[in-house]
Order: C-alpha cells, then structure tokens, then sequence
C-alpha cells in the first residue's frame, strides 16, 4: 500500500506545540470550559468587594445576641413583669406573723388584682390585701420619691416588702353586717350567727377584745388569722373610721403562695364557714 496515500486520507498531524504556547484544553461536551486538575475556580471576593459584607451580616445574624439585644430583651421582661404585676396579679411578701398558721413570714402569695374588678364583690372569708391608709393608718408617711420608685419596682416582683400602708388580712363583715365578741361559747357572732372559724391560730381564742359593731356600707371589718399577734380592726375601732377599710382599697384577693416551693398551696379561704350567715338586717335591731 503506498504509504503517502494513507497519510493522505488519515489528515495532516498536529503540530508540535511551540514553546510558550499552551498545550491543547479539554472541552466538556456541550461547549463549556471545566478547570483542570492544576487550575484553580473562581477567587472568592475579598473583604472589600462586593458579597464579602453581606455573608459577614448573615453570619452575625446566625451569631449569639450582642450586650444590646440582651440588655433590650431584659428591659422587656421587666415591663412585662411590670404591668401584669400592676393590672393582674401581683407577688406580696408577708412581712409578720399576723396571719399565721395561713400564711408565714417570708411566703410570696400571689394576689388577683381582677377578683372583684368585672362584678365579683368582696366575700366573708377571704384574704385580702388592701391599702389601709384612712383605717389602720391615718396619713401616709413622707417617703422618697426615688426611693419608693425602686422599692414599688422590687416589690411589685415580690423582691421587697409591700409599702407600709399596705396589709394583709381576712374579712369577717361586709357593710350593714353585725358583728360580735363573743358568744357564750367563746366564738365570734356575725349577724347573729356563731361562726367557726378553723383558721385561726391553734390556742388562740378568737378575741381577747370585746365587741358589738355594725359595719357601715361600703367597709369591711377584717381581722388576722393569728388573733394574739395582729394589729386589725380591733386595734383601731376608736379611731377616725373605726378601723373599717373601705371596699375601694382592697388591692386584690390573695390566691396562691407561690415561695418557698415547700409552702406551694392556694390559700385558703373561708367563704363555706360564712354560707350560713343571714342576710344583714334586723339582727341588731
């Protein structure tokens, strides 16, 4: 066969690459370039160039909140804390013994600043913390503006003690009720009707202070579990008012000790002992 007719129908060969010149690139099917082995992809942007400051955002975005975004959710809570605490339900440390064995020294009950503010009144029986400035207290004592900011802040989260006008007590007559000390068996007469009151502290009587009073509309007439150790209605029925707190500055109905943990109960009322008693009217003639 001769040989320059095969070379002929096979094509020239390719040249040698000369020196300087790149060797041939492999094409991908489809017409576009792929890097080789010893070729490196596309430069990332450096700090300065377009991209860079947007994944620097979103990395911070996924990062942990910075002394602001802590310091903005913290005064957050508080508000929060502050307002359900002013308009719902407010912690209040028990400051003394007065209301022992139901509430102790030192427990943080939760008051419902709603019970008795959408038709519910205030019953026989229940515990109520209130503002006795104009009954147990005549004139509220000068305080701090300052000072009494940060004490009503700590107190509203149950961090301090209540203000000094304010008071824990149980309701044992409502307005036009008779009340009495004591009956013959040594209990206490609402309306002509004894009343038992398991409550009260063991080995106490439930007065060493003779009474027979009518509770002007509109009042209440309270006193503490802990009748040897309470300063209530008793202590100021000679004074302006007669030691009755008026309905309006009842501040809520204490519901539940919530600390310590070991004293977690809801505090008990005393509605049921009450049921009862009559209507006010003709019992004290």
């Amino acid at each position: 066969m001769d040989s320059d007719a095969y070379d002929t129908e096979r094509g020239p060969s390719p040249a040698p690459p000369r020196d300087g010149d790149e060797g041939p690139r492999s094409v991908c099917p489809g017409g576009s370039d792929r890097p080789g082995p010893d070729q490196q992809g596309p430069e990332e942007p450096g700090p300065d160039e377009p991209g860079a400051v947007g994944r620097e955002e979103a990395a911070g975005a996924r990062g942990p909140l910075s002394w602001r975004g802590v310091f903005g959710v913290g005064v957050l809570c508080v508000v929060c804390a502050l307002l359900v605490s002013h308009f719902v339900m407010q912690p209040f440390l028990i400051p003394s013994g007065s209301m022992e064995p139901t509430l102790r020294v030192g427990d943080r009950v939760l008051v419902d600043k709603l019970a008795y503010r959408f038709g519910g009144t205030v019953a026989r029986g229940d515990v109520v913390v209130f503002d006795g400035t104009g009954s147990f207290v005549q004139e509220a004592p000068p305080v701090n503006p300052v000072t009494s900011l940060v004490r009503g802040a700590a107190a509203a989260v149950g961090l301090a003690g209540p203000s000094d006008t304010d008071y824990v007590k149980r309701v044992v007559g409502v307005g036009g009720d008779r009340v009495v000390c004591c009956t013959a068996g040594g209990r206490i007469e609402v309306n002509g009707r004894a009343v038992s009151e398991p409550y009260v502290m063991p080995g106490d009587a439930p007065s060493s202070v003779r009474f027979d009073i009518v509770v002007p509309p509109g009042t209440l007439f309270v006193l503490g579990d802990h009748r040897a150790d309470s300063r209530d209605s008793r202590d100021h029925l000679g004074d302006p008012g007669g030691g009755m707190v008026p309905v309006d500055r009842v501040i809520g109905r204490a519901r539940w000790i919530a600390w310590p943990l070991s004293h977690w109960a809801s505090v008990r009322g005393g509605r049921a002992l009450f049921a009862r008693v009559p209507a006010p009217g003709g019992a004290h003639g």
